[in-house]
Order: C-alpha cells, then structure tokens, then sequence
C-alpha cells in the first residue's frame, strides 16, 4: 500500500492532482484544506497517503496533515460513508471544527456541510463522537474559536445573498488560511472577490 507520496506537482485542479514520482504520475485526490495549503503546479510537495482498494479501482487520496488522514479513515469507517463523502465533508468543514461538532453533537453545524443529511450527521455523531482524534489546543473541548464565529456569520451571509453552499465553504476556508484578519466585514468582502474571480 502506498502511504506517502513526494514528489512534483503535475497538475492541480480542485480535489484532483498529478503527482509526478520518479518519472510516475499518480492521480491523488485530496479535500480543499489540502488543495489550498499547496502551490502551484511545478512545485515540490509531499503528501500523506490512503490507499483505497476496491474491485475494480485502486485510489489514491493525499492529506497534508496527520489530523486530516485520521479524520478520514475515521469516515470512511462509518456505515454508508465512502471515500468520496468522507473527502466532502473535510472539504466543507475544518477539522478543529468537525471534531467539535461531533463531539458536541451539532447538528446544525454537520448538516451544513455539503452532503451531509440529517440521518448521515446523526451516525457521525453516533459512530465518531468518542473515536475522533485529539485536536491539540484547538480540540473540541475548547470553547469556540472565533474563526468558527466568523466563519459562521460569513456563510450565513453568503446563503442570503444565493451562493452555492459549497462554493461559499471554499471560497471562506482559502482566506481564513491566506489572511490574518478575522473580523467580519474583512472576511465577506474578501470571500465575495473570491467567488467573483
């Protein structure tokens, strides 16, 4: 099984990369937090691995952190979540965030992910509440950080004025990682040009 992969940057679109090893291109899917911590094609980037068998695929899915492949393979462990369920919901929530979620059994919060219905948050929260990693200083123990509240207002905002859930969970984690501002107003105006470009 392939569990680590290091090498260059082929080619990047969203969730799907080339990662040329060794004159070997391997396709890699991977969720937003880890497409928006890499750079740009051509660059040098190491990922950690999860191989998935099925009959008829092998596939490759590559996380940045150590706490997003323990998330994942905690999904994907979950009756009726697969691979690519589990690669949206890490898409569409931080993990800090989803670990307090499921621990606190928000389900307001899980079911705003994209994908994820009511019964689907009810199992995570069912299966996961106490075999989620610990989250370090930012677990879910903790009281709520305020990028989750800015985070929160953004997102609202954004479903009233008609963006696409998923688009707008994008669109708010890539500048809460590339800015250091975290009041309210700063993060909409600069998602809305994120969405607009």
């Amino acid at each position: 099984m392939i569990a680590h992969l290091t090498g260059v940057l082929l080619d990047k679109q969203v969730q799907r990369l080339v990662i040329d090893v060794g004159g070997v291109g391997y396709e890699v899917f991977v969720p937003l937090s880890t497409f928006y911590s890499l750079g740009d094609a051509g660059s040098r980037i190491a990922l950690r691995i999860h191989t998935h068998v099925r009959d008829n695929a092998i596939q490759l899915f590559g996380f940045a952190t150590p706490l997003e492949i323990a998330l994942f393979e905690r999904l994907i462990a979950v009756s009726g979540i697969g691979p690519k369920v589990a690669l949206a919901v890490l898409s569409g929530i931080e993990p800090t965030d989803l670990i307090r979620a499921v621990r606190q059994a928000d389900l307001a919060r899980l079911t705003r992910i994209p994908g994820v219905g009511r019964k689907t948050a009810e199992r995570l929260v069912v299966e996961l509440r106490d075999r989620l990693p610990d989250a370090g200083a930012g677990s879910a123990d903790a009281p709520t950080s305020p990028d989750g509240d800015v985070r929160d207002d953004v997102l609202s905002a954004l479903a009233n004025l008609g963006y696409q859930a998923a688009a707008a969970e994008a669109a708010v984690t890539k500048v809460l990682r590339a800015q250091d501002e975290r009041d309210f107003e700063t993060v909409l105006r600069q998602v809305l040009k994120t969405l607009a470009g």
